[in-house]
């Protein structure tokens, strides 16, 4: 089992937003983000937040969008769609979508909207 699926959730949580504000982007977009992957709405987010839940109960609580398989690319040099774990590849996804928001893409393509 990888380290990364005990850590809570709340503890990389900062990092992805202060590597999207870094780029002119917002708390409230990462927020969106993770909305439009897991399904959990804001209050939900807060409450697996403020629980500390780790990645691997949070994406067992979670919905997936069921256009995730439009997520492609690579994540520090990984495929994203080539990864076999399925919880890994969720945790990939989102890495993924930070990613493109930090990227200045545009929020309605991140959203494969």
């Amino acid at each position: 089992m990888h380290r990364i699926f005990g850590t809570s959730v709340a503890s990389v949580y900062p990092h992805y937003v202060t590597k999207v504000e870094r780029k002119g982007r917002t708390a409230a977009e990462v927020d969106r983000v993770i909305e439009w992957l897991t399904g959990f709405d804001q209050a939900a987010l807060r409450e697996h937040l403020d629980r500390g839940t780790t990645f691997e109960a949070f994406f067992a609580d979670a919905t997936l969008n069921p256009r995730v398989d439009q997520i492609t690319g690579s994540v520090c040099g990984v495929k994203v769609q080539e990864v076999e774990d399925p919880l890994m590849r969720r945790i990939r996804y989102l890495d993924k979508l930070v990613d493109e928001l930090a990227k200045g893409r545009p929020m309605e393509k991140v959203l494969r909207s």
